[in-house]
């Protein structure tokens, strides 16, 4: 997956100390609660209250708040038949500590979209809903007033988790200077990359520390076509790989993924382009068509939507991907039908405001109650209890406890969502049985230390060129497929593709991109 990139600002003792707070939560140890600004950093009582379910603000306020039930829809891709107990488990801690009842609304993740989008437009009732840079799109909801303007809230209402998230979360949620969602914390950064299978790479005496470019692993690919017939090389869907490969071809980012404009991210003056034009894209659908005519890539590529089962079989011997976290090969070997997967980076993490908004949780604007649904998340990203039994489901039914931070899910159990992600903070969660503790403070780490995007804060407004970018989209599901994936012939095909944009009015969108890019920077200074 899964659509995070917004202003540049400093980094310093406030991020730092927000940082090791996440930390502490993600241990099980005593969250550390630092002040909002150095002027307030001596504030003895704050700084050393931890955060559990006995002493959230929220919690204080419980006696005097009137009963509110709240509804929260969130996309998952697997039907989970005892949802229902987990809601009343749920609600037995949100009774007790802001008395309020959850209504769980978990929607398909292939229909969700267009669901909320309808539920929107008919200015339907509900409470919470999850939304993203890539789905049920942030900024362009919070544009249209679908959400509560969280700000003015937080103090109040979700104190901890203000204090909790380090400032470039924060200024990454901004849209048009505002907030208008709370973090499903984790990994916030890119690292492009392959995911390469173990016993390949053993049997074929494939060295990762030799690959430093894309094309660098093609003699290995070419091995397994040879060796292996059941095999897929390299696997790939209709979407292609250059989205994922952007920064490993040339520090390119992206500002818009439908019209497929960007910048070059070392380029002072911040010029926005056309990335189908740029030299880099037509260098990546050259080595595509080489390797898709040398059978290195599956020939349904230009077709197929996903390649789910045949990952599970262990068929596909190599992937990319441009989020190569911590840990990431024991989510694959899960994955990938319990192969060991050996990780490859081709580039450095790096941080932009899509990298940061993939997942997150926005308050309706018909929401009767924006208040109790802010503590419902404050007490979601601050009580462990809480966010495991939303995760994993309720101990000793559908999973059980191996150590203090450490759990199992038990098989064949009616709750296994596997999307934390899609709840909360995902460091405070217990982990899973093979995943290592360290694990989370290395994504910590590259979180704080990640390189960020000279236009960090800057979100694109469409609005002005619906009309053309609409037109731009059916021509990239027209062209781009076969060219992505290699099955296209790229002096023909490519020069096609670039006069149907033109025609569509991509360069309208352009200038539309850079006369807000150039707002933008004029304003912040940046």
């Amino acid at each position: 997956m899964l659509s995070i990139e917004e202003v540049t600002r400093t980094m310093g003792n406030q991020k730092r100390r927000g940082m090791q707070a996440v930390l502490a939560a993600s241990l099980g140890l005593t969250l550390v609660l630092s002040a909002c600004s150095s002027d307030n950093k001596n504030n003895a009582e704050g700084n050393n209250k931890p955060v559990n379910s006995s002493q959230t603000a929220a919690e204080s306020q419980s006696p005097k708040l009137e009963p509110a039930e709240l509804t929260w829809y969130y996309p998952q891709w697997s039907t989970q038949p005892e949802t229902k107990e987990v809601e009343e488990a749920i609600n037995k801690i949100t009774k007790e500590k802001i008395n309020a009842t959850i209504k769980l609304m978990p929607t398909d993740g292939g229909s969700y979209e267009q669901k909320l989008n309808t539920m929107v437009a008919a200015n339907e009732e509900f409470d919470i809903a999850w939304t993203s840079f890539w789905m049920f799109n942030y900024a362009q909801n919070a544009r249209r007033g679908a959400f509560v303007e969280l700000g003015p809230l937080l103090e109040k209402n979700a104190p901890e988790l203000q204090k909790l998230l380090p400032d470039l979360v924060w200024e990454a949620l901004k849209v048009d200077g505002k907030i208008y969602s709370i973090l499903n914390y984790q990994t916030i950064t890119n690292k492009e990359g392959f995911l390469i299978q173990k016993r390949f790479a053993d049997k074929y005496g494939l060295d990762p520390s030799a690959i430093k470019s894309i094309k660098d692993i093609e003699p290995f690919l070419e091995k397994i076509k040879e060796n292996e017939p059941d095999i897929i090389p390299f696997g790939m869907t209709r979407g292609g790989n250059f989205e994922n490969m952007k920064t490993t071809y040339n520090n390119i980012e992206y500002i818009s993924n439908e019209a497929i404009v960007g910048i070059y991210r070392d380029d002072a003056g911040a010029k926005v382009m056309d990335v189908i034009q740029s030299p880099e894209y037509k260098e990546y659908l050259n080595l595509m068509h080489e390797w898709y005519a040398k059978g290195l890539i599956n020939k349904d590529a230009p077709t197929v939507k996903a390649l789910d089962d045949r990952k599970k079989a262990g068929q596909i011997a190599v992937s990319f991907h441009n989020v190569l976290k911590p840990g990431r090969e024991v989510e694959e070997k899960n994955a990938s039908g319990g192969q060991d997967i050996v990780l490859v980076p081709t580039s450095e993490p790096f941080v932009g405001t899509n990298t940061i908004i993939q997942s997150m949780q926005a308050i309706s604007q018909t929401s009767k109650n924006p208040e109790r649904a802010l503590m419902f998340l404050n007490l979601l990203n601050t009580d462990k209890e809480l966010l495991n039994l939303v995760s994993y489901g309720i101990e000793g039914k559908h999973y059980t406890r191996i150590s203090d931070d450490t759990i199992k899910m038990n098989e064949n159990s009616g709750y296994n969502p596997n999307i934390t992600w899609v709840f909360g903070n995902t460091f405070l969660a217990d982990m899973q049985e093979g995943q290592d503790a360290t694990v989370r403070e290395l994504t910590l780490k590259e979180n704080e230390e990640a390189k960020s995007s000279p236009i960090l804060g800057f979100t694109f407004d469409p609005e002005p060129v619906q009309t053309e970018i609409a037109n731009i989209q059916a021509v990239n599901d027209e062209y781009g497929p076969p060219l992505n994936t290699g099955a296209a012939d790229v002096e023909q095909k490519l020069a096609e593709y670039i006069e149907k944009r033109k025609k569509a009015g991509i360069e309208k969108v352009v200038a539309e991109v850079q006369k807000q890019l150039d707002a933008w920077k004029q304003k912040t200074g940046k």
